[in-house]
Protein backbone atom coordinates (compact mmCIF):
# COMPACT_ATOMS: atom_id res chain seq x y z
CA UNK A 1 0.00 0.00 0.00
CA UNK A 2 1.26 3.38 -0.54
CA UNK A 3 2.15 5.81 1.90
CA UNK A 4 0.16 8.26 -0.05
CA UNK A 5 -3.08 6.26 0.19
CA UNK A 6 -2.32 5.73 3.89
CA UNK A 7 -1.98 9.15 4.65
CA UNK A 8 -4.94 10.17 2.48
CA UNK A 9 -7.05 7.62 4.77
CA UNK A 10 -6.13 8.73 7.45
CA UNK A 11 -6.49 12.26 6.57
CA UNK A 12 -10.26 11.50 5.74
CA UNK A 13 -10.75 9.49 8.70
CA UNK A 14 -9.17 12.68 10.97
CA UNK A 15 -11.64 15.25 9.31
CA UNK A 16 -15.07 13.37 10.31
CA UNK A 17 -13.40 12.49 13.27
CA UNK A 18 -12.76 15.98 14.02
CA UNK A 19 -15.79 17.22 12.49
CA UNK A 20 -17.92 15.40 15.40
CA UNK A 21 -15.35 16.73 17.82
CA UNK A 22 -16.62 20.66 16.70
CA UNK A 23 -20.28 19.29 16.95
CA UNK A 24 -19.54 18.08 20.05
CA UNK A 25 -17.96 21.49 21.31
CA UNK A 26 -21.03 23.57 20.31
CA UNK A 27 -23.11 21.62 23.26
CA UNK A 28 -20.00 21.29 25.74
CA UNK A 29 -21.19 23.25 29.16
CA UNK A 30 -19.29 23.88 31.54
CA UNK A 31 -18.29 22.00 34.91
CA UNK A 32 -16.31 18.54 35.77
CA UNK A 33 -19.58 16.77 35.36
CA UNK A 34 -20.29 17.84 31.99
CA UNK A 35 -16.51 17.53 30.62
CA UNK A 36 -15.53 13.99 31.85
CA UNK A 37 -19.41 12.76 32.13
CA UNK A 38 -21.03 14.57 29.27
CA UNK A 39 -23.66 15.55 31.84
CA UNK A 40 -24.74 11.58 32.69
CA UNK A 41 -26.58 12.02 29.54
CA UNK A 42 -25.87 9.50 26.72
CA UNK A 43 -28.04 7.53 24.90
CA UNK A 44 -27.77 4.02 24.68
CA UNK A 45 -26.38 3.23 21.30
CA UNK A 46 -23.72 5.64 21.88
CA UNK A 47 -22.90 4.20 25.99
CA UNK A 48 -23.04 0.81 24.32
CA UNK A 49 -20.13 1.91 21.22
CA UNK A 50 -17.64 4.14 23.11
CA UNK A 51 -17.64 1.28 26.00
CA UNK A 52 -16.56 -1.25 23.44
CA UNK A 53 -14.23 1.16 21.76
CA UNK A 54 -12.51 1.99 24.74
CA UNK A 55 -12.56 -1.65 25.70
CA UNK A 56 -11.48 -3.21 22.49
CA UNK A 57 -8.34 -0.80 21.68
CA UNK A 58 -5.12 -2.11 19.04
CA UNK A 59 -4.59 -5.29 21.76
CA UNK A 60 -7.23 -7.23 19.84
CA UNK A 61 -6.47 -6.44 16.05
CA UNK A 62 -2.96 -6.43 16.67
CA UNK A 63 -2.26 -8.39 20.28
CA UNK A 64 -4.94 -10.86 19.96
CA UNK A 65 -4.04 -11.53 16.43
CA UNK A 66 -0.23 -11.99 16.96
CA UNK A 67 -1.02 -13.94 20.27
CA UNK A 68 -3.32 -16.66 18.49
CA UNK A 69 -0.44 -16.80 15.24
CA UNK A 70 2.32 -17.29 17.85
CA UNK A 71 -0.14 -19.44 20.35
CA UNK A 72 -2.88 -20.81 18.56
CA UNK A 73 -6.33 -21.55 19.42
CA UNK A 74 -5.91 -21.02 23.20
CA UNK A 75 -6.05 -17.40 22.76
CA UNK A 76 -9.90 -17.41 22.11
CA UNK A 77 -10.51 -19.24 25.90
CA UNK A 78 -8.63 -16.74 27.02
CA UNK A 79 -10.49 -13.37 25.43
CA UNK A 80 -14.21 -15.13 25.47
CA UNK A 81 -13.00 -15.73 29.38
CA UNK A 82 -12.41 -12.75 29.66
CA UNK A 83 -15.82 -11.34 27.88
CA UNK A 84 -17.95 -13.69 29.96
CA UNK A 85 -16.27 -12.21 33.20
CA UNK A 86 -17.15 -8.59 31.67
CA UNK A 87 -20.90 -9.30 31.46
CA UNK A 88 -21.21 -10.55 34.32
CA UNK A 89 -19.42 -8.13 36.62
CA UNK A 90 -21.34 -5.01 34.50
CA UNK A 91 -24.50 -7.25 35.59
CA UNK A 92 -23.45 -6.97 38.92
CA UNK A 93 -21.72 -3.35 39.30
CA UNK A 94 -22.66 -1.29 36.76
CA UNK A 95 -26.44 -0.50 38.40
CA UNK A 96 -24.21 0.06 41.82
CA UNK A 97 -21.69 2.41 39.83
CA UNK A 98 -24.16 4.35 38.28
CA UNK A 99 -26.44 5.15 41.07
CA UNK A 100 -23.26 5.93 43.07
CA UNK A 101 -22.40 8.71 40.52
CA UNK A 102 -25.47 10.10 40.54
CA UNK A 103 -26.64 10.08 44.44
CA UNK A 104 -22.67 11.51 45.14
CA UNK A 105 -22.16 13.40 42.52
CA UNK A 106 -18.83 11.47 41.50
CA UNK A 107 -16.57 12.27 38.63
CA UNK A 108 -14.16 9.42 39.00
CA UNK A 109 -14.25 5.78 39.91
CA UNK A 110 -11.64 6.45 42.50
CA UNK A 111 -13.61 9.54 43.85
CA UNK A 112 -16.05 6.57 44.91
CA UNK A 113 -13.90 4.65 46.94
CA UNK A 114 -12.59 8.42 48.83
CA UNK A 115 -16.55 8.38 49.24
CA UNK A 116 -17.04 5.03 50.59
CA UNK A 117 -13.83 5.03 52.66
CA UNK A 118 -13.98 8.76 54.43
CA UNK A 119 -10.71 8.74 53.40
CA UNK A 120 -9.19 11.26 50.48
CA UNK A 121 -6.17 8.95 50.71
CA UNK A 122 -7.85 5.95 49.39
CA UNK A 123 -9.23 7.96 46.04
CA UNK A 124 -5.43 9.35 45.87
CA UNK A 125 -3.50 6.09 46.05
CA UNK A 126 -6.00 3.93 43.72
CA UNK A 127 -5.47 7.09 40.69
CA UNK A 128 -1.70 6.98 41.44
CA UNK A 129 -1.55 3.29 41.06
CA UNK A 130 -3.79 3.98 38.02
CA UNK A 131 -1.67 6.80 36.45
CA UNK A 132 1.51 4.39 36.57
CA UNK A 133 -0.14 1.36 35.16
CA UNK A 134 -2.15 2.88 32.54
CA UNK A 135 0.47 4.19 30.74
CA UNK A 136 2.07 1.35 29.58
CA UNK A 137 -1.88 0.34 28.55
CA UNK A 138 -2.26 3.16 26.59
CA UNK A 139 1.66 3.26 25.13
CA UNK A 140 0.69 -0.13 23.57
CA UNK A 141 -2.23 1.32 21.32
CA UNK A 142 0.67 4.08 20.14
CA UNK A 143 2.65 0.75 19.64
CA UNK A 144 -0.19 -1.14 17.77
CA UNK A 145 -0.02 1.82 15.00
CA UNK A 146 3.45 1.83 14.69
CA UNK A 147 3.96 -1.75 13.72
CA UNK A 148 1.25 -1.36 11.71
CA UNK A 149 1.81 1.48 9.51
CA UNK A 150 5.39 0.98 9.07
CA UNK A 151 4.67 -2.63 7.75
CA UNK A 152 1.88 -1.70 5.36
CA UNK A 153 3.93 1.35 3.94
CA UNK A 154 7.07 -1.07 3.45
CA UNK A 155 8.93 1.60 6.15
CA UNK A 156 8.13 4.30 4.49
CA UNK A 157 6.10 5.31 7.66
CA UNK A 158 8.61 4.80 10.48
CA UNK A 159 7.21 3.14 13.45
CA UNK A 160 7.80 6.59 15.83
CA UNK A 161 6.18 8.86 12.87
CA UNK A 162 3.01 6.13 13.12
CA UNK A 163 2.57 6.40 16.57
CA UNK A 164 3.60 10.10 16.38
CA UNK A 165 0.09 10.22 13.90
CA UNK A 166 -1.47 8.36 16.20
CA UNK A 167 -0.95 10.26 19.67
CA UNK A 168 -1.68 13.94 17.94
CA UNK A 169 -4.90 12.57 16.23
CA UNK A 170 -5.79 11.16 20.34
CA UNK A 171 -5.07 14.59 21.63
CA UNK A 172 -7.57 16.54 19.34
CA UNK A 173 -10.52 13.94 20.10
CA UNK A 174 -10.09 13.99 24.18
CA UNK A 175 -8.79 17.79 24.50
CA UNK A 176 -11.43 19.37 22.26
CA UNK A 177 -14.71 18.81 23.65
CA UNK A 178 -14.29 15.93 26.44
CA UNK A 179 -16.18 12.76 27.31
CA UNK A 180 -19.04 14.40 24.40
CA UNK A 181 -16.43 14.51 21.33
CA UNK A 182 -14.84 10.96 22.85
CA UNK A 183 -18.33 9.53 22.87
CA UNK A 184 -19.22 10.34 19.53
CA UNK A 185 -15.61 9.91 17.76
CA UNK A 186 -15.55 6.39 19.54
CA UNK A 187 -19.63 5.54 18.05
CA UNK A 188 -18.18 6.21 15.07
CA UNK A 189 -14.81 4.24 15.22
CA UNK A 190 -16.53 0.85 16.73
CA UNK A 191 -18.85 1.21 13.68
CA UNK A 192 -15.74 1.31 11.79
CA UNK A 193 -13.53 -1.79 13.70
CA UNK A 194 -16.71 -4.22 13.25
CA UNK A 195 -17.55 -3.27 9.74
CA UNK A 196 -14.02 -3.19 8.27
CA UNK A 197 -13.51 -7.00 9.85
CA UNK A 198 -16.52 -8.65 8.42
CA UNK A 199 -15.71 -7.03 5.22
CA UNK A 200 -12.51 -8.94 5.45
CA UNK A 201 -13.43 -12.16 7.24
CA UNK A 202 -15.39 -12.47 3.74
CA UNK A 203 -12.76 -11.38 1.85
CA UNK A 204 -10.89 -13.93 3.58
CA UNK A 205 -13.15 -16.83 3.60
CA UNK A 206 -13.72 -16.10 -0.25
CA UNK A 207 -10.49 -15.45 -1.45
CA UNK A 208 -7.46 -16.40 0.82
CA UNK A 209 -8.99 -19.97 1.57
CA UNK A 210 -11.90 -20.80 -1.13
CA UNK A 211 -11.30 -24.38 0.14
CA UNK A 212 -12.26 -22.84 3.93
CA UNK A 213 -10.59 -22.15 7.00
CA UNK A 214 -10.83 -25.55 8.84
CA UNK A 215 -9.57 -27.29 6.05
CA UNK A 216 -6.38 -25.13 5.47
CA UNK A 217 -5.92 -26.07 9.11
CA UNK A 218 -5.39 -29.54 8.69
CA UNK A 219 -1.71 -28.98 7.63
CA UNK A 220 -1.21 -26.61 10.99
CA UNK A 221 -2.66 -28.56 13.69
CA UNK A 222 -0.50 -27.42 16.24
CA UNK A 223 -2.40 -24.61 15.82
CA UNK A 224 -5.45 -25.98 17.32
CA UNK A 225 -3.96 -27.86 20.27
CA UNK A 226 -3.80 -25.23 23.74
CA UNK A 227 -0.39 -25.14 23.91
CA UNK A 228 -0.87 -22.87 27.15
CA UNK A 229 0.29 -24.21 30.64
CA UNK A 230 -1.81 -23.10 33.11
CA UNK A 231 0.42 -20.53 35.16
CA UNK A 232 0.75 -18.63 31.74
CA UNK A 233 -3.23 -19.18 31.15
CA UNK A 234 -4.21 -17.97 34.91
CA UNK A 235 -1.39 -14.95 34.78
CA UNK A 236 -2.64 -13.64 31.59
CA UNK A 237 -6.56 -14.18 32.40
CA UNK A 238 -6.71 -12.96 36.18
CA UNK A 239 -6.35 -9.21 35.49
CA UNK A 240 -8.28 -9.33 32.18
CA UNK A 241 -11.24 -11.36 34.33
CA UNK A 242 -11.97 -8.15 36.16
CA UNK A 243 -11.08 -5.35 34.02
CA UNK A 244 -14.45 -4.01 34.00
CA UNK A 245 -14.05 -3.41 37.58
CA UNK A 246 -10.40 -2.10 37.91
CA UNK A 247 -9.75 -0.20 34.65
CA UNK A 248 -11.00 3.09 35.15
CA UNK A 249 -11.09 4.14 31.88
CA UNK A 250 -14.01 1.48 31.45
CA UNK A 251 -15.48 1.92 35.11
CA UNK A 252 -16.24 5.81 34.35
CA UNK A 253 -18.06 4.74 31.72
CA UNK A 254 -20.93 3.19 34.02
CA UNK A 255 -21.52 7.27 35.18
CA UNK A 256 -22.76 8.25 31.51
CA UNK A 257 -26.33 6.41 30.51
CA UNK A 258 -28.49 8.88 30.93
CA UNK A 259 -31.04 6.23 32.26
CA UNK A 260 -31.39 2.41 33.46
CA UNK A 261 -32.99 1.45 30.11
CA UNK A 262 -29.51 3.14 28.34
CA UNK A 263 -28.00 1.19 30.94
CA UNK A 264 -29.23 -2.05 30.04
CA UNK A 265 -28.71 -1.14 26.41
CA UNK A 266 -24.86 -0.94 27.05
CA UNK A 267 -24.58 -3.74 28.59
CA UNK A 268 -26.60 -5.80 25.92
CA UNK A 269 -24.82 -3.95 23.05
CA UNK A 270 -21.10 -4.46 24.48
CA UNK A 271 -21.82 -7.95 24.64
CA UNK A 272 -22.79 -8.09 21.02
CA UNK A 273 -20.16 -6.41 20.02
CA UNK A 274 -17.52 -8.00 22.15
CA UNK A 275 -18.28 -11.82 21.15
CA UNK A 276 -18.33 -10.98 17.45
CA UNK A 277 -15.38 -8.94 17.26
CA UNK A 278 -13.44 -11.49 19.47
CA UNK A 279 -14.43 -14.20 17.13
CA UNK A 280 -13.11 -12.56 13.96
CA UNK A 281 -9.64 -11.52 15.43
CA UNK A 282 -9.02 -15.27 16.55
CA UNK A 283 -9.65 -16.05 12.86
CA UNK A 284 -7.66 -13.47 11.85
CA UNK A 285 -4.63 -14.99 13.96
CA UNK A 286 -5.24 -18.29 12.31
CA UNK A 287 -5.40 -17.33 9.15
CA UNK A 288 -2.42 -15.28 9.28
CA UNK A 289 -0.46 -18.63 10.81
CA UNK A 290 -1.46 -20.83 7.99
CA UNK A 291 -0.39 -18.18 5.09
CA UNK A 292 2.45 -16.75 6.73
CA UNK A 293 3.99 -18.71 9.26
CA UNK A 294 7.67 -17.84 10.72
CA UNK A 295 6.91 -14.03 11.19
CA UNK A 296 9.78 -13.17 13.37
CA UNK A 297 7.46 -10.48 15.65
CA UNK A 298 3.90 -11.69 15.87
CA UNK A 299 2.50 -8.58 16.52
CA UNK A 300 3.22 -7.96 12.83
CA UNK A 301 0.95 -10.85 11.76
CA UNK A 302 -1.98 -8.63 11.18
CA UNK A 303 -0.05 -6.05 8.94
CA UNK A 304 1.25 -8.83 6.76
CA UNK A 305 -1.99 -10.50 6.28
CA UNK A 306 -3.79 -7.20 5.25
CA UNK A 307 -0.85 -7.09 2.95
CA UNK A 308 -2.06 -9.91 0.75
CA UNK A 309 -5.51 -8.30 0.49
CA UNK A 310 -6.65 -5.56 -1.90
CA UNK A 311 -5.32 -2.06 -1.14
CA UNK A 312 -8.73 -0.12 -0.66
CA UNK A 313 -10.10 -2.96 1.70
CA UNK A 314 -6.39 -3.04 3.75
CA UNK A 315 -6.69 0.52 4.23
CA UNK A 316 -10.18 0.70 5.74
CA UNK A 317 -9.35 -2.25 7.98
CA UNK A 318 -5.48 -0.38 8.53
CA UNK A 319 -7.82 3.07 9.36
CA UNK A 320 -10.06 0.79 12.12
CA UNK A 321 -7.32 -0.79 13.79
CA UNK A 322 -6.26 3.05 14.24
CA UNK A 323 -9.52 3.82 15.60
CA UNK A 324 -9.96 1.38 17.51
CA UNK A 325 -5.92 2.54 19.36
CA UNK A 326 -7.38 5.81 19.22
CA UNK A 327 -10.67 5.51 21.30
CA UNK A 328 -8.71 3.47 24.19
CA UNK A 329 -5.98 5.82 23.92
CA UNK A 330 -8.45 8.95 24.51
CA UNK A 331 -10.68 7.44 26.80
CA UNK A 332 -7.46 6.52 29.11
CA UNK A 333 -5.76 9.99 28.69
CA UNK A 334 -9.36 11.38 29.70
CA UNK A 335 -9.98 9.55 32.57
CA UNK A 336 -6.51 9.56 34.35
CA UNK A 337 -6.27 13.56 33.80
CA UNK A 338 -10.04 13.59 35.19
CA UNK A 339 -8.37 11.55 38.67
CA UNK A 340 -5.36 13.36 38.62
CA UNK A 341 -7.87 16.57 39.30
CA UNK A 342 -10.18 14.89 41.42
CA UNK A 343 -8.28 12.76 43.52
CA UNK A 344 -4.81 13.86 43.67
CA UNK A 345 -4.54 17.46 43.20
CA UNK A 346 -8.43 17.87 45.48
CA UNK A 347 -6.32 15.36 48.54
CA UNK A 348 -3.78 18.16 48.93
CA UNK A 349 -5.91 21.40 47.81
CA UNK A 350 -9.18 20.34 49.01
CA UNK A 351 -10.63 24.23 48.32
CA UNK A 352 -9.34 25.07 44.71
CA UNK A 353 -12.37 26.10 42.57
CA UNK A 354 -14.12 23.71 39.88
CA UNK A 355 -12.82 25.77 37.56
CA UNK A 356 -9.23 25.78 38.51
CA UNK A 357 -9.30 22.07 39.03
CA UNK A 358 -10.48 21.54 35.45
CA UNK A 359 -7.86 23.41 34.16
CA UNK A 360 -5.33 21.70 35.66
CA UNK A 361 -6.80 18.40 34.23
CA UNK A 362 -6.94 19.61 30.52
CA UNK A 363 -3.65 20.67 30.94
CA UNK A 364 -2.33 17.10 32.13
CA UNK A 365 -4.04 15.98 28.47
CA UNK A 366 -1.08 16.77 26.59
CA UNK A 367 1.28 15.91 29.32
CA UNK A 368 0.08 12.15 29.03
CA UNK A 369 -0.28 11.91 25.72
CA UNK A 370 3.18 12.61 25.62
CA UNK A 371 4.59 10.86 28.12
CA UNK A 372 3.28 7.60 26.72
CA UNK A 373 4.51 8.58 23.10
CA UNK A 374 8.06 8.10 24.83
CA UNK A 375 7.21 4.80 26.88
CA UNK A 376 6.05 3.69 23.54
CA UNK A 377 9.04 4.30 22.02
CA UNK A 378 11.21 1.55 24.25
CA UNK A 379 9.04 -1.14 22.61
CA UNK A 380 9.43 -3.02 25.83
CA UNK A 381 7.74 -6.31 24.68
CA UNK A 382 4.39 -7.99 23.42
CA UNK A 383 1.23 -6.06 23.28
CA UNK A 384 -0.79 -8.68 24.91
CA UNK A 385 1.75 -9.53 27.44
CA UNK A 386 2.16 -5.40 28.17
CA UNK A 387 -1.37 -5.59 27.84
CA UNK A 388 -1.82 -8.10 30.85
CA UNK A 389 1.17 -6.51 32.83
CA UNK A 390 -1.08 -3.31 33.05
CA UNK A 391 -4.32 -4.76 33.93
CA UNK A 392 -2.18 -7.27 36.57
CA UNK A 393 -1.19 -4.14 38.63
CA UNK A 394 -4.58 -2.39 38.38
CA UNK A 395 -6.36 -5.59 39.74
CA UNK A 396 -4.99 -4.50 42.71
CA UNK A 397 -7.61 -2.34 43.37
CA UNK A 398 -10.37 -5.30 43.27
CA UNK A 399 -10.45 -6.39 47.16
CA UNK A 400 -10.77 -2.45 47.77
CA UNK A 401 -13.37 -2.45 45.28
CA UNK A 402 -15.42 -5.67 46.28
CA UNK A 403 -15.12 -4.19 49.48
CA UNK A 404 -17.08 -0.95 49.26
CA UNK A 405 -20.11 -2.50 47.77
CA UNK A 406 -20.30 -5.59 49.80
CA UNK A 407 -18.13 -5.64 53.10
CA UNK A 408 -19.30 -3.26 55.89
CA UNK A 409 -16.65 -3.92 57.47
CA UNK A 410 -13.46 -3.12 55.33
CA UNK A 411 -11.56 0.45 55.81
CA UNK A 412 -9.68 3.09 54.75
CA UNK A 413 -6.42 1.47 56.27
CA UNK A 414 -7.14 -1.62 54.47
CA UNK A 415 -7.62 -0.47 51.49
CA UNK A 416 -5.05 1.87 51.20
CA UNK A 417 -2.28 -0.31 52.87
CA UNK A 418 -3.70 -3.53 50.23
CA UNK A 419 -3.49 -1.32 47.18
CA UNK A 420 0.29 -0.41 48.54
CA UNK A 421 1.03 -3.78 49.18
CA UNK A 422 -0.34 -5.58 46.16
CA UNK A 423 1.25 -3.27 44.00
CA UNK A 424 4.99 -2.89 44.97
CA UNK A 425 4.79 -6.60 44.72
CA UNK A 426 3.48 -6.99 41.35
CA UNK A 427 5.66 -4.28 40.39
CA UNK A 428 8.72 -5.64 42.18
CA UNK A 429 8.28 -9.81 40.25
CA UNK A 430 7.49 -8.11 36.97
CA UNK A 431 10.68 -6.10 36.88
CA UNK A 432 12.75 -8.54 38.91
CA UNK A 433 10.97 -11.43 36.26
CA UNK A 434 10.08 -13.30 39.29
CA UNK A 435 7.39 -16.39 39.00
CA UNK A 436 7.31 -18.00 42.53
CA UNK A 437 6.28 -21.84 41.69
CA UNK A 438 5.39 -20.96 37.96
CA UNK A 439 2.69 -18.50 38.44
CA UNK A 440 2.77 -14.87 37.38
CA UNK A 441 3.04 -11.67 39.59
CA UNK A 442 -0.24 -10.51 39.41
CA UNK A 443 -1.80 -14.03 41.36
CA UNK A 444 0.28 -13.32 43.69
CA UNK A 445 0.06 -9.40 44.33
CA UNK A 446 -3.66 -10.19 44.51
CA UNK A 447 -2.78 -12.81 47.22
CA UNK A 448 -0.82 -10.35 49.12
CA UNK A 449 -3.18 -7.61 48.54
CA UNK A 450 -6.44 -9.89 49.45
CA UNK A 451 -4.62 -10.68 52.71
CA UNK A 452 -3.51 -7.30 53.61
CA UNK A 453 -7.12 -5.84 52.88
CA UNK A 454 -8.68 -8.67 55.65
CA UNK A 455 -6.11 -8.57 57.47
CA UNK A 456 -6.12 -4.29 58.24
CA UNK A 457 -9.96 -3.78 57.78
CA UNK A 458 -10.24 -6.48 60.87
CA UNK A 459 -7.72 -4.34 63.03
CA UNK A 460 -9.53 -1.15 62.22
CA UNK A 461 -12.07 0.63 62.20
CA UNK A 462 -14.66 1.28 59.81
CA UNK A 463 -16.35 4.80 58.75
CA UNK A 464 -19.30 5.62 60.76
CA UNK A 465 -20.86 6.54 57.96
CA UNK A 466 -20.65 3.34 56.14
CA UNK A 467 -24.15 2.16 56.41
CA UNK A 468 -25.80 5.31 55.33
CA UNK A 469 -23.50 4.69 51.41
CA UNK A 470 -24.64 1.19 51.26
CA UNK A 471 -28.22 1.97 52.31
CA UNK A 472 -28.50 4.91 49.93
CA UNK A 473 -26.70 2.99 46.97
CA UNK A 474 -29.29 0.16 47.42
CA UNK A 475 -32.24 2.25 47.78
CA UNK A 476 -31.34 3.99 44.50
CA UNK A 477 -31.45 0.78 42.69
CA UNK A 478 -34.39 -0.93 43.79
CA UNK A 479 -36.25 2.23 42.93
CA UNK A 480 -35.14 2.71 39.58
CA UNK A 481 -34.57 -0.54 38.66
CA UNK A 482 -38.14 -1.71 40.20
CA UNK A 483 -36.41 -4.42 42.09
Amino acid sequence: MSPSMIIAGIAAWFTVGSLLSWHARKNLGEGMIEYFLADRKVGGFISAMTYSATTYSAFMMVGLVGLTYSSGIGSLGFEMTYLAATVILMVIFAPRYWAAGRIFRLVTPSELLTRRYGSPMTGAVSAILCLVMLVPYASVQLMGIGYLLEVLSGGAIPFAVGMLIAACVSFVFSWWAGLRSVALTDALQAVVMIVASLFLMGFIALALFPEGLPEALGSRQDLLKVSWSFPMFLGLTLPWAFFAVTNPQVVQRLYIPASVRNLRRMILGFSAFGFVYTVLCVVFGLAAAVKMPGLEKADNAMAMLLSSVPSPLALVVSLSIMAAAVSTMNSVILTLSSMFGRDVVRTFLPHISEKTELGICRLLIPVITVICFFFARMQLGLIAVLSSMASGGLLMQLPTILGAFFWKRATAAGAVSSMIAGGLAVGFMYVQGLKPLGHWPPVWGILVSGAVFIAVSLATRPPIDTEDFFSSVESYIRDSFGS
